[in-house]
């Protein structure tokens, strides 16, 4: 009876095994290079709901720094393999492009995906992106 469960158990192991071994194949709209590339143009043209409202950036301000400081670091100007957020790239992104990202993120990238936020919390992020300053 227990070789039967072990084996069992193996068979599971091996299973969950493949299935960690694909799940980048099939999550491979995430996990190519050019993340934009993926971004739907409905998505692309959302404008934030929340532009030019201060509270909003506030808001994502603290969101940031619960979330998002750990990689891009506690003034968003990147660290490691993570990029500054205050570069021309990052301003050049639609508020959609954005908001797609922190939806869907980028395995490749090393960007998770936000989905436990609320849609409202995503857009504060965008706006608190927004209101940093460029590089100079």
């Amino acid at each position: 009876m227990a070789v039967k469960r072990m084996r069992g158990v193996g068979y599971l192991l091996a299973t969950a095994g493949i299935g960690l071994i694909l799940l980048p194949v099939a999550m491979g709209s995430m996990t190519g290079p050019d993340w934009l590339a993926k971004v739907p143009a409905k998505a692309r043209a959302e404008k934030n709901p929340l532009a030019g409202k201060d509270s909003a950036a506030k808001a994502g301000r603290t969101l940031y720094v619960q979330y998002c400081a750990m990689c891009h670091g506690d003034n968003a100007q990147g660290q490691a393999t993570f990029p500054s957020l205050h570069t021309a790239q990052v301003r050049n992104l639609t508020d959609g492009d954005i908001q797609w990202l922190l939806t869907n993120g980028s395995l490749a990238k090393g960007m998770p995906a936000w989905t436990a936020l609320s849609v409202t919390q995503r857009w504060q992020l965008v706006s608190y992106i927004r209101s940093l300053p460029p590089i100079k």
